[in-house]
């Protein structure tokens, strides 16, 4: 069988290219699929240990079975709307234009809100970390769409799991070219009172985003740019 593999971020800097193809004799699984990407593509060999795989949207582990027709992607640890019903208001949105906190935070109001705390990341200018330009420009995001906002719901899911009192949740994330000040991202949870968990959720929320949420970053100065990846590995308990 002949699969079609998504490539993001680091990886497809390596192959020049988004998509790439391997031939795979049944049934094969992850790690085959791997072992043909690196032989058939050895620019891309260097990168493909520390990947992940995502099959059909769902992170893969090494066994994963691939089928015929499957959406498979292969992509760096993450940097940095489903049909499900939600309990509460919710707003997930991945997007290019600048972003209004003002604007999310209504779309979590109603009577029973008193608080709503909000997360909001920005683009620095200096870094200073080990590995990565001292001075940033501009930074690049780059996100798997579909999975992306099929974790930004599982993230809310996860939240409304941890704390229950928790009455609005909004997830955004910018992607494209950012200038120095420019929002990332905003996380906002809303409750009735402010001791109802709404601080805590938040937190998780962020940190959930930057573990699972397929999007990363490349950071870009005068001399060079690096693609930024985490350290969490996601497996098929993440799902």
């Amino acid at each position: 069988m002949e699969i079609e593999i998504r490539l993001f971020a680091n990886l497809k800097d390596r192959a020049g290219k988004d998509r790439v193809r391997v031939s795979l004799e049944e049934p094969a699984d992850v790690e085959t699929l791997l072992a043909a990407m690196a032989q058939t593509y050895p620019s891309l060999a260097p990168a493909l240990p520390s990947a992940l795989v995502a099959v059909n949207k769902a992170f893969a582990g090494s066994t994963t079975i691939i089928h015929p027709g499957d959406e498979v992607a292969v992509f760096p640890p993450v940097s940095g709307g489903e049909s499900t019903p939600f309990p509460n208001p919710t707003y997930f949105a991945l997007t290019t234009e600048d972003v209004d906190i003002g604007e999310i935070q209504d779309r979590l109001k109603q009577p029973g809100v008193g608080a709503i705390v909000t997360f909001a990341g920005s683009v620095r200018g200096e870094t200073m970390r080990e590995g990565l330009p001292s001075e940033t420009l501009y930074l690049e995001y780059e996100a798997y769409q579909s999975m992306a906002e099929t974790k930004m719901a599982q993230i809310a899911r996860e939240i409304w799991q941890q704390w229950p009192q928790v009455k609005g949740i909004a997830i955004v994330q910018r992607i494209g070219k950012l200038e120095i000040g420019e929002t990332t991202t905003i996380v906002a949870c809303a409750t009735a009172h402010r001791d109802q968990g709404a601080f805590e959720a938040a937190r998780y929320g962020i940190d959930r985003l930057k573990e699972i949420v397929p999007v990363w970053k490349k950071e870009v100065d005068r001399d060079r740019s690096v693609w930024v990846e985490g350290d969490y590995r996601p497996t098929e308990a993440d799902n």
